[in-house]
């Protein structure tokens, strides 16, 4: 039953409860193994490797090869249990509750020694209703089963067909039939991270006591209605009514800054009701809306909601309401066939541009604040407006997608389902129905998620036949893919957020996979939805190899993360690029040798006799390799929004693989485990700021594109230097004509051949020189100077060993470096070690004697530390 309420007003809101008693049962555990032999303390939330650790039974599990060590934990079957006594009497309160923020994964629960429910699924709330079996004192345990045991007895059962892959490929040193467990499918490997299948209590856990009624869910969304060019809102509250006869009462809701007090009589019947308030927002009153970041301001209001109901029941929310639009348009293009994609917020088309977000931590009671913080802060200071939380992982805590509502952060939801195929039968739907349910109704409220979509990479894997499947058995694969992504996931979104556009998969063929009855042929179209693209072996410089599709939402090249990170986890025996441990911690089949070969096409590979110094100069090759062939391909995408050349382009996303690392290992990741900022990241900060030239070569002539992805047009001016390698001084210069750089669009503003240019510029060759540019305004520097090799840097002449120092001084809580060098330097890259922190520039081409770059540290520190920890490389030390 529903109960519809009509409100003439304006709204916004969620937060705490007030009349129930709430009793949290985090803290101190117990916890044994199956056979008794082994029982320690342990913190919830939390898990049994971290309580292991904590209590010094287990080293560190990232510590060598101790995700193999460590196996037997994720084998075992654990047992939590606690005592306690309740500090308020329980005859006063008509329904108990125990509630269960995060069971990971699969377990039975007793109370007081009577079973009360079971788990399966890590990504759902439980709540079951103790009121008969809770006293003063109390026992509660949950008895786990070990998730990779669960999923091969799961999968064993599935006798009708198979249901593939069975198990990870053996680089990845994994578990099988993460398929058949609603878990953190990366939890069982994954080519970038370790198989840690944890056990716990991973959230909260809790008692609730209430009587007459209590309200269980809370959620809004605000609509936009078009024709009458008016905000409405959306609420609905969830209440469980204990009391025998129905509960009246007021709603009050408030939003002060919107000059909003409404007032209306409510009556609520026995039983689990939902209320649905519509709330119209008078036009008369101006809403400010939320903005993905760099293009405004993320403006929210506080609202509350105030129930008083009948027995002096009061019970409130306040949250703060975002107003935005979201659309997915895709429509036909002129000069092209297929479809555009791309999204308009708030009516104006905006251009996607980021990375791809994975869990921080194989141990999520690990991955603090303070840690979530500092990876969201990053994004937005590398210019980005956009994550994909990507389907393997987990759907993140609360405070994640507030930090994205707050920072701007525009969020691709994935649901969770990666590189796999999935069982259909009715338990495994009914507990994909309750996840999913309740995960719309926990975040549809955030502004910054913008899409949902299905799953990762399983349309493609069903339809281009990653696991060989006999084409006359296909009809029953594609018939189990729409019974669960469509039939299912896809009836709870339209049923329960109508606020943003849903797709099945990543990547997608979007409108056109629907007209093909939510398979493609071909998934990976350039011109439908979107595309993911990997190539390691093809020359990343020759941007010709990049496909100019209509949204790139996967794509990138690894790279080891710096020294200082991998000696936490390792020993001098490890410090070599050929050593067991960096064979052993490369998930990814070849991959050290993919990103050796990469980098051998245009550097050359060191050569130093002493081990650990070719270690560290491999090291930092493999992240000058990734940040380079990174930015040659988003540039692509940059600069292909525009046009439309042999039928393709309009290009309207760019989001990389992978932005965050979960352990200490190579990978796809621009920031390293624990933050750290990659040589890619700072050149991110560059390729995605919001004016951008970007140059490149055409059959022997030189282009220079602007990228513009501000709101206004600006008249400008567009700088060209070539520098020799052998000289401080550009060769020579030229300054454009003032033009008009129109807003949100890439257009080509100059072009020369090649030859032209280098007699132009004196006695210079593509070996022996290099070009610099920037655009802009008012003698104002508007864009980051960008630049381009005419060679590869192995073949580059006139190149001498840099002299490089620096004069470090405190400026209030930042730290200034002075650099001079003795000559140009190619991807000079400044370290402080572990110190936490991040430069305002590295990694970058230094053309001129002195430089000045800022350090912005993350946690305290001194200018000798940062003295002592000081180490700077140019591409020069290594040659």
């Amino acid at each position: 039953m529903r109960l519809h309420l009509l409100l003439l007003l304006s709204l916004c809101g969620a937060g705490p409860t007030a009349a129930a008693l709430s009793f949290s049962l985090r803290g101190n555990w117990s916890i044994c193994n199956g056979n008794g032999s082994l029982e320690l303390p342990g913190a919830v939330p939390g898990c049994v490797h971290s309580a292991l650790f904590q209590q010094g039974l287990i080293q560190d599990s990232y510590y060598r090869f101790n995700d193999l060590n460590y196996r037997w934990v994720s084998l075992d079957n654990w047992t939590y249990s606690k005592e306690f006594k309740i500090p308020f009497e329980i005859s006063k309160w008509q329904k108990v509750n125990l509630v269960l923020e995060g069971v990971d994964t699969v377990s039975k629960i007793l109370f007081n020694k009577v079973t009360i429910g079971e788990t399966d699924n890590m990504f759902n709330r439980y709540s079951f209703d103790i009121t008969n079996v809770i006293r003063d004192v109390n026992s509660i345990e949950l008895r786990f089963q070990s998730a990779v045991l669960y999923a091969a007895q799961q999968s064993k059962a599935h006798t009708r067909y198979w249901v593939p892959p069975d198990c990870p490929p053996l680089v990845q040193k994994g578990e099988c039939h993460v398929n058949f467990v609603r878990k953190e499918q990366c939890s069982f490997s994954w080519d970038w991270g370790p198989s840690f299948p944890t056990q716990g209590i991973w959230k909260d856990v809790r008692i609730e006591a209430y009587n007459i009624c209590h309200l269980n869910y809370f959620t809004f969304s605000p609509i936009y209605d078009k024709s009458a060019q008016e905000w409405n809102l959306e609420i609905e509250s969830t209440f469980d009514v204990v009391s025998s006869k129905p509960v009246g009462g007021q709603v009050i809701i408030a939003i002060p800054k919107l000059q909003t007090q409404q007032m209306y009589n409510i009556e609520l019947q026995p039983g689990r009701r939902i209320v649905e308030l519509f709330v119209n927002i008078s036009k008369n009153i101006t809403v400010e809306t939320w903005w993905p970041h760099g293009h405004g301001n993320q403006t929210g209001y506080n609202m509350t909601v105030l129930f008083e109901l009948d027995g002096g029941l009061n019970i409130e929310k306040s949250a703060k309401v975002y107003f935005r639009t979201v659309e997915l348009i895709e429509e036909p293009i002129k000069g092209s066939p297929g479809l555009s994609f791309y999204f308009k917020i708030n009516g104006f088309p905006i251009f996607l541009k980021g990375s791809n977000w994975i869990p921080a931590d194989s141990f999520q009671d690990r991955v603090t604040s303070e840690l979530l913080q500092r990876l969201l802060q990053s994004v937005v200071d590398a210019n980005m407006n956009t994550l994909r939380v990507w389907g393997g992982g987990i759907y993140e805590q609360d405070e994640f997608y507030e930090l994205c509502d707050e920072l701007g952060i525009m969020v691709w939801q994935d649901f969770m389902f990666a590189c796999a195929l999935y069982p259909t039968d009715q338990g495994f739907l009914d507990s994909v129905r309750a996840e999913v349910a309740y995960q719309i109704k926990r975040l549809k409220s955030h502004p910054s998620i913008i899409i949902w979509s299905g799953n990762n990479e399983n349309e493609a894997a069903l339809m281009m036949n990653w696991y060989h499947i006999n084409f006359t058995d296909r009809p029953t694969y594609i018939k189990d893919y729409v019974t669960l992504y469509v039939k299912n996931i896809r009836e709870l979104v339209l049923a329960g957020d109508k606020s943003r556009p849903f797709i099945t998969s990543s990547p997608t063929n979007g409108a056109e996979t629907v007209a093909e009855g939510w398979v493609s042929q071909n998934p990976n179209s350039n011109y439908f939805g979107d595309v993911h693209f990997y190539d390691y072996i093809s020359d990343c410089w020759n941007w010709k190899v990049f496909p100019k599709a209509r949204f790139a939402s996967e794509y990138g090249y690894q790279s080891w993360p710096s020294f200082s990170t991998l000696e936490k986890v390792s020993s001098t025996e490890d410090w070599s690029f050929n050593s067991k441990f960096s064979l052993h911690r490369q998930h990814h089949a070849d991959g050290n040798k993919q990103m050796l070969h990469q980098a051998g096409l245009h550097f050359k590979l060191p050569q130093s006799t002493d081990p650990l110094r070719t270690f560290k100069d491999t090291i930092y090759l493999t992240q000058v390799m990734q940040a380079q062939c990174v930015k040659t391909e988003t540039e692509f995408y940059l600069r292909s929004r525009s046009e439309i050349v042999d039928q393709q382009g309009h290009t309207m996303g760019a989001l990389y693989w992978q932005l965050n690392d979960i352990w200490q290992a190579p990978s796809w990741a621009s920031l390293e485990y624990g933050g750290k900022w990659k040589m890619l990241h700072y050149f991110a900060q560059n390729f995605f700021a919001p004016l951008l030239p970007v140059g490149f070569e055409n059959e022997n002539v030189f282009y220079i594109y602007g990228v513009s992805d501000l709101h206004l047009d600006y008249k400008m001016t567009l700088t060209v230097r070539v520098h020799t390698w052998s000289f401080l001084e550009p060769v020579c210069s030229r300054v454009t004509e003032h033009f008009v750089m129109k807003a949100g669009e890439a257009v080509c503003l100059y072009e020369e051949p090649v030859s032209e240019m280098l007699r132009r510029c004196g006695n210079c060759t593509r070996e022996s020189c290099v070009v610099s540019f920037y655009l802009s305004a008012d003698h104002k520097l508007q864009s980051p100077a960008n630049y381009h090799f005419l060679s590869s840097l192995k073949e580059a002449m006139g190149l001498c060993k840099a002299q490089i120092t620096a004069i470090i001084s405190q400026r209030g809580d930042m730290f200034v470096f002075d650099l001079e060098t003795s000559a140009v330097a190619p991807f000079v890259w400044l370290d402080v070690g572990s110190i936490p922190g991040r430069f305002s520039d590295n990694g970058f081409l230094m053309t001129e004697k002195t430089r000045t770059i800022l350090f912005y540290p993350w946690e305290p520190t001194s200018k000798s530390e940062l003295e002592q920890s000081f180490r700077v490389t140019s591409l020069t030390d290594i040659y």
